[in-house]
């Protein structure tokens, strides 16, 4: 697991708080549909509601592919979140779309993948934020099972779990993040998001995510 370069790490976790797209409730959580407790809530979609931003994103995320997957040759997008992010980022580096169900569609053609399904293309993975990793990998399975080249995959932001490395180490898939939770912290006690003292607890949470607690 990558982060694509500090300066623009920096600078997406500043964007992505100005406009709420993270939010950190450390002493009143959010819980995830995993049933954890988190701090932290994550929507990078409401960054497609802001052109400049966007805009930016877009651009930082097709460095991140030509600096380290050469030789790419259409982009996939993981639904749903994926799938606006991909498509911007397919149409400025002109390349081939698809996006990644999370289950086949339930009628007509019950695709897994829609798109032109070309095997042995070369294929970048989008996603807008990579958790434990479950969900990102599966579509990476099912590309791979529908015969494409996958050279790796590329997200807005990651928090950075131990877990999230592990699952893809052992699945042999690299990853590049623009920004992280270790990139976020210091920026969100500098503009007064939190504060010092929240940032123990803040930092315990990402360590043991599953059994975290506020109190």
């Amino acid at each position: 697991m990558d982060i694509s370069e500090k300066n623009t790490a920096a600078l997406v976790a500043q964007k992505l708080l100005e406009i709420k797209a993270i939010r950190l409730q450390p002493e009143n959580p959010f819980t995830w549909a995993s049933g954890w407790k988190s701090p932290i809530y994550c929507d990078n979609r409401l960054s497609l509601s802001y052109p400049e931003i966007r805009t930016y994103i877009k651009n930082e995320l097709a460095l991140a592919i030509s600096d380290n997957f050469p030789g790419v040759a259409s982009i996939a997008g993981v639904a749903t979140a994926g799938i606006p992010q991909g498509a911007l980022l397919a149409d400025t580096l002109g390349l081939p779309f698809i996006y990644v169900r999370s289950k086949p569609k339930g009628h007509g053609m019950e695709n897994m993948i829609e798109g032109k399904v070309s095997p042995g293309q070369k294929v970048v993975v989008v996603e807008d934020l990579v958790s434990t990793g479950g969900s990102s990998l599966k579509a990476v399975d099912d590309l791979k099972k529908a015969g494409f080249d996958v050279l790796g995959m590329v997200a807005i932001f990651t928090y950075g779990f131990d877990l999230a490395k592990e699952n893809f180490a052992r699945a042999g898939v690299k990853l590049v993040c623009l920004s992280d939770y270790a990139s976020l912290l210091p920026l969100a006690v500098a503009y007064d998001y939190v504060s010092e003292n929240d940032l123990s607890t803040l930092e315990k949470w990402r360590s043991n995510p599953s059994t975290w607690s506020p109190l």
